[in-house]
């Protein structure tokens, strides 16, 4: 058992949280900035509930933090307030947030000046994956700080891996939300057709998901798409955020990404239509419309 604090309780970091504390036997403190909810979450799992990040941080061994974006990851880290002010030299901060390669360097090499230790530790799995405690977790840093934390990011992951220094985990999130733009708009595109020509979509779909255009998006959002049901999962709002991440850094070293960018374009369609908190799969939706 460690001591462990964790920093944003929203859909995602509420239940990895909860596992961190009954799947992995840790002592949790938790900060939320709203601090209603976060004595809400001590009320139904335990532990304790802080008013800051640094009075979360004081006196734990590992720090887990999963925020919406870099401001947000730097206003619970940095300043009189943030984590790394009560973080004591050899404590390890894991950051779960879908943020961007440079601002996991930046706070990499403040950690660092600190004595701490920072992995970026962005998770794919959406909701789901995280209330079922099986997310796919991608990891950047130091080996010996993330070998020391990976049995503890277990407690909510099915799989860990470092893929290299500060930065690795969020440019392999980065590769990830690229693959899934492609797959969903694919996959709406292949439903609308479907449709169109008459076919049982159900029926194609077992048959097809069982070749090579077989995929997760396929097994899991398929039949909701061509039911058009897209209230679950990973909101539209969340994938245009990480697809500006995306763009920004292809920019940046060279990547031409003609796919993405009109994926990209597709969601900002879909936000118009009023879909911001719908699923990602809701990209079929802009195709349907009359």
């Amino acid at each position: 058992m460690s001591k462990v604090a964790f920093l944003g309780l929203g859909v995602m970091g509420g239940p990895m949280a909860r596992h961190l504390a009954t799947k992995g036997g840790h002592d949790l403190t938790v900060f939320n900035r709203t601090f209603a909810k976060a004595q809400s979450w001590v009320a139904a799992h335990g532990g304790k509930a802080a008013q800051t990040p640094r009075e979360a941080a004081v006196g734990q061994e590992f720090v887990f933090a999963c925020v919406g974006n870099d401001d947000d990851l730097r206003s619970v880290t940095l300043g009189e307030n943030g984590a790394f002010a009560g973080m004591a030299a050899g404590s390890i901060f894991v950051d779960c947030t879908t943020a961007s390669a440079e601002v996991a360097r930046e706070l990499h090499a403040a950690a660092k000046a600190k004595g701490i230790a920072f992995i970026d530790a962005p998770v794919s799995g959406g909701q789901a994956g995280a209330e079922n405690g099986v997310l796919t977790v991608m990891c950047g840093g130091d080996a010996e700080a993330y070998a020391k934390a990976e049995p503890v990011i277990m407690a909510f992951a099915r799989a860990c891996r470092l893929m290299g220094q500060s930065g690795a985990g969020q440019l392999t999130k980065m590769m990830n939300q690229i693959c899934i733009a492609g797959l969903v708009q694919g996959l709406a595109e292949a439903i609308h057709f479907g449709q169109n020509a008459g076919l049982d979509i159900e029926a194609v779909l077992d048959v097809i998901s069982k070749g090579a255009a077989g995929s997760w998006q396929m097994e899991n959002r398929g039949k909701t798409m061509n039911q058009g049901k897209f209230d679950f999962g990973f909101a539209v709002d969340w994938m245009r955020k990480d697809l500006d991440i995306v763009l920004t850094e292809a920019r940046r070293n060279g990547s031409t990404l003609p796919v993405t960018a009109l994926v990209d374009q597709f969601y900002a369609e879909v936000q118009t239509m009023g879909g911001k908190r719908w699923d990602t799969s809701s990209l079929i939706a802009r195709l349907n419309r009359k």
